[in-house]
């Protein structure tokens, strides 16, 4: 009966556990699927490596997918880059949508820079990385890609995981799931712990995550529920200031910012309702319900200003699926309420045009409704066309809380309600050579509303020139093949050309007119070279190119029409050697290359780059017991997780040096 239980819900939700973990996509069309059959790039971190892993960050993971950069800020935080470079500011937080099974981890008018810190990636079954335009099944904030964290489905038996670690950091997690399935019901429970000092001063971090899952399989439908909740408590370490200090093992570790911290709590519950709609079709719909509240200090300006932010929502996402001979049909509605509040008080007394006082205090309400459609059709045996289209709708309702006007560099709106409507077309081809090579070729548009923030967060010089919705175009080139079971390769090109690109620039300033183009290739391969050795690679080499000019009376945020964008390396590397010479045991060694980039506008002051080397082992000692070890910078480099140049000096986040960690895992 449960073997019954669990296909039946294979066949009618997103099963990521139950197929093999290199060749199912969920996140694509919100369904199950043949990575062959998507004419997309996508990268899928599998429940092993993630276990073998063992990040203390996300970035740690997502480092394997090519063209995916995450420059690690203090504890949780991180910047994001997906075929792009590493953006900040509204941009930063509007140009990546965030999943956790499926479903936006934030609003999309209220998202988060540092959104990946609520997922619970420590107990993912799997990582699933779209890169570049998502498509007509998501929308607003998929511009440059899509991060989706998928939750373990039950297990069919009674099943135990458990895991403790600590390293020389004074880094100690614990993490633990329970699951099992009883007749049609199945469930799933898990938490994880972390709890560390910090690399430098006055940079503790505690965070504690739990998601609770169920699904029921009934005979014409199944239910999957998904309960999640983070709490993270963080000193929060600023930049260091200099290249000396980055070079030096003591001043390092030296903050500046003690004052600094992160709070946030996160809440999300979703249910996802799935049927058989006559003898061809499918259809689907998750109600959702989330709850975010952050408070950090913005130690990163010179007011160092306390933000509080707060959001709800309550929306569906719904589809239809139907599929008949040569022909499959995907259709949808999406609907979402929101209420959100921002509040920014500068305690310091006035720095520059950073003034003391209250900067910010508004409410804003927002409705985002959204029609898609996407059709496929089988042009022959080995061809497939397909052509999609997103219309968003949007409408801000905001509320200034305090006077409106200017006060120092911040312009405060009066109250005021807003419409944006985007489309987000995309067709592509697919054509399989041989059963093992197949090749793709697309177009696809990107589009976003502003983020509140970006409409309502203004500064002295946005007056007259307000944010409008942001759009990419992009056209790829793909190819998937593998060799005589021994090569596996994943082959893609891209040109992007981005418009009302809305980014910040090192003084603090918004830029809402930017125009970006963005080119690039990415391979993805795997290599058996024995039995017992396996080489894996994600490389990228792209160029990210300014296409306007802006002159300023600071010389380094000058802009001028070809130049690099700032933050944005022309190539990455991750490169893997797995051996596993008996079963019980295995080796892996691993090598994360970072080429250098330009850390100002301009393209007057430049981080070299790095190359760092990291060695993991796990030895079972028994059927379900092992212990596993870790050494993490293993050259001891020093070397920044993020590096710019802002208000006239180089600025780092330094990585952490030479780091052993060990550890105990408990797995069925």
């Amino acid at each position: 009966m449960k073997s019954v239980c669990i296909v039946a819900v294979i066949g009618l939700i997103s099963g990521p556990s139950a197929y093999a973990a290199d060749s199912i996509v969920v996140s694509a069309e919100r369904r199950a699927q043949n990575l062959n059959d998507v004419p997309k790039s996508i990268s899928v971190i599998n429940r092993d490596e993630l276990i073998s892993i063992d990040a203390d960050h996300i970035a740690e993971a997502l480092a394997r997918a090519p063209g995916v950069n995450l420059h690690r800020g203090s504890g949780a935080e991180h910047l994001t880059a997906i075929r792009s470079p590493v953006l900040t500011g509204g941009a930063g937080a509007g140009s990546f949508l965030f999943l956790e099974n499926g479903t936006p981890i934030r609003s999309a008018g209220f998202a988060n820079i540092n959104g990946l810190f609520d997922a619970h990636f420590e107990i993912a079954d799997r990582i699933e990385v779209i890169r570049g335009p998502s498509g007509a099944l998501y929308g607003a904030n998929a511009i440059h890609g899509v991060v989706n964290v998928i939750t373990p489905l039950p297990a069919e038996e009674l099943s135990l995981f458990a895991e403790a670690f600590g390293d020389t950091q004074d880094r100690y997690k614990w993490k633990a799931s329970l699951s099992d399935t009883l007749e049609k019901n199945g469930f799933f429970a898990a938490a994880s712990v972390v709890s560390e000092a910090g690399y430098r001063e006055d940079a503790g971090l505690d965070q504690q995550k739990a998601t609770l899952r169920h699904v029921y399989s009934g005979e014409n439908f199944t239910t999957d529920t998904i309960f999640s909740f983070d709490n993270l408590e963080q000193e929060t370490a600023g930049f260091i200031f200099g290249e000396a200090a980055l070079n030096d093992r003591v001043l390092r570790r030296k903050n500046e910012f003690p004052q600094a911290r992160r709070d946030a709590k996160a809440a999300r519950l979703q249910t996802t309702i799935s049927t058989r709609a006559g003898e061809n079709g499918t259809f689907r719909i998750t109600p959702y319900a989330r709850w975010n509240q952050m408070a950090f200090v913005q130690h990163f300006l010179p007011g160092n200003a306390l933000e509080e932010n707060s959001h709800w929502s309550i929306g569906a996402q719904s589809a239809y699926y139907y599929e008949t001979g040569r022909f499959s049909l995907i259709t949808g509605i999406d609907a979402e309420y929101t209420e959100g509040s921002l509040r920014e008080f500068q305690e310091e007394p006035t720095v520059f045009s950073f003034t003391q006082g209250l900067h910010y205090d508004y409410d804003v309400k927002a409705l985002n409704a959204s029609g898609f459609v996407q059709g496929e059709y089988a042009l022959g045996e080995r061809t497939t066309a397909t052509a999609a289209l997103r219309i968003d709708g949007t409408i801000y309702d905001y509320e200034n809380n305090t006077a409106s006007g200017v006060d120092g560099r911040f312009f405060r709106p009066a109250d005021q309600q807003d419409r944006f409507v985007t489309a987000s077309p995309k067709v592509s081809l697919r054509h399989d050579l041989t059963e093992e090579t197949t090749i793709f070729a697309s177009y696809a548009r990107g589009a976003r509303p502003p983020q509140t923030t970006d409409l309502y967060r203004l500064q002295s010089n946005q007056i007259s020139n307000p944010a409008q919705p942001e759009t990419i175009d992009a056209f790829e080139l793909g190819a998937r093949a593998s060799f005589y079971d021994r090569v596996t390769v994943d082959l893609a090109g891209f040109w992007m050309q981005k418009d009302n690109f809305f980014f910040r620039d090192a003084d603090g300033f918004n830029v809402p007119d930017g125009k970006t183009r963005h080119i690039g290739v990415e391979a993805d391969l795997t290599i058996s070279l024995h039995e017992t050795l396996t080489l894996d690679s994600a490389i990228s080499y792209a160029v990210h190119t300014y296409r306007f000019n802006r002159v300023t009376g600071n010389a380094a945020e000058t802009i001028t029409r070809g130049d690099d964008v700032d933050t944005a390396p022309r190539i990455m590397a991750n490169t893997r050697l797995t051996w596993r010479p008996i079963d019980r045991l295995q080796f892996n060694a691993e090598w994360v290359s970072m080429g250098s980039y330009f850390t100002d506008a301009a393209n007057d002051n430049e981080y070299n780059g790095h190359d760092l080397f990291h060695l993991r082992a796990e030895a079972d000692l028994t059927e379900n017991l092992s212990i596993f070890g870790s050494i993490r910078n293993l050259t001891n480099t020093l070397y920044a997780e993020r590096a710019d140049f802002a208000f006239g000096q180089d600025r780092y986040f330094p990585g952490e040096e030479r780091t052993y960690g060990f550890g105990l895992r408990y797995r069925p």
